[in-house]
């Protein structure tokens, strides 16, 4: 067992030698960072620049997807350095400030869906209080109070692992987590981990989803008894979002599982990309989905690159 007061890094062990393959996967890895990088900031870009889209919606739209880029540069620049690393170490100092990254994009991504949800709840099933209920004041302070409370008691939490002892340095998956790296402490006292679970795994998140399963029941109840051009109207502008609380419902809830429970009968590769999935397939597939649904940043989109052609 190595003394605790040497380790000052740590090994993922989750990467394995592909020989050649790493020629491919690398240029794959680098197209889907890119990809991520350049989808989310033309949505942005977009929102800002059309006065029509400075709504609330939009506005959570456009924090969504600064946080996904933050979540995202979080892991794919490690990770395509590690692929051409053949110890796979990470410093303990970087290691750290992933974790931190990574769960406070989580947090503020589910946040953010869960505000969201009021959002559609009152635009469907109030319509004519929408302007008076959410104003862009109102956006602006929320997204605020999310993120700065996310980062409180995010770093609240970490903060017991850091002053940890560790006895080891291997770390099962590829990137850094809070409950593996905990794993490796030296004591046996697994509080603070039980506390995190509890923290994220039932209050926030049993909470958030017992509201949003109430607004879409909410909204449901209304398209059943509403006219054709409202049950448009709410598959226009919910059906994105459900897709983005589902896509991270499942992340949220197979990271949570492979954690606890052995996972060995799904094959390896397969258990690779699910860990992943929210950091880079989700922040991919997020501002398509906005882009193709919502007919008004599809239309802008038409229109920005028309007169980028002129």
């Amino acid at each position: 067992m190595e003394n605790s007061t040497e380790i000052v890094s740590f090994v993922l062990t989750r990467y394995v030698d592909i020989g050649n393959l790493v020629y491919l996967y690398f240029p794959l890895a680098l197209l889907l960072y890119v990809s991520v990088i350049s989808a989310n900031t033309v949505l942005v870009v977009i929102i800002y620049l059309d006065r029509k889209l400075h709504e609330p919606m939009y506005l959570f739209l456009c924090c969504l997807s600064v946080n996904q880029i933050y979540g995202n540069t979080s892991l794919m620049p490690c990770l395509m350095v590690q692929m051409l690393s053949e110890t796979h170490e990470i410093s303990k100092v970087y290691c750290f400030i992933q974790i931190f990254v990574l769960h406070t994009y989580c947090t503020v991504e589910f946040g953010t869906l869960t505000v969201m949800a009021y959002d559609r709840y009152v635009c469907i099933c109030q319509p004519l209080h929408y302007n008076s209920k959410i104003t862009t004041r109102k956006v602006k302070i929320a997204i605020f109070i999310i993120w700065t409370a996310t980062f409180v008691e995010i770093g609240f939490l970490l903060s017991f692992t850091v002053r940890l002892k560790f006895c080891g340095n291997r770390i099962r998956k590829v990137f850094c987590d809070n409950q593996p790296v905990a794993e490796l402490s030296c004591s046996p006292d697994r509080t603070m981990s039980y506390l995190h679970d509890l923290f994220f795994g039932l209050t926030l998140s049993f909470v958030a989803l017992c509201f949003i399963m109430f607004t879409y029941g909410k909204i449901l109840a209304v398209c059943l008894k509403g006219s054709t051009e409202t049950k448009l109207k709410a598959f226009e502008t919910c059906s994105p979002h459900f897709i983005s609380i589902m896509s991270f419902v499942f992340m949220g809830f197979y990271n949570l599982i492979s954690q606890r429970f052995n996972m060995t009968f799904v094959p390896f590769e397969l258990r690779v990309v699910l860990s992943v999935y929210g950091i880079i397939i989700h922040p991919l597939m997020s501002p398509i989905i906005y882009g193709l649904q919502l007919s008004k940043i599809r239309n802008t989109f038409i229109k920005f690159m028309l007169s980028c052609k002129m």
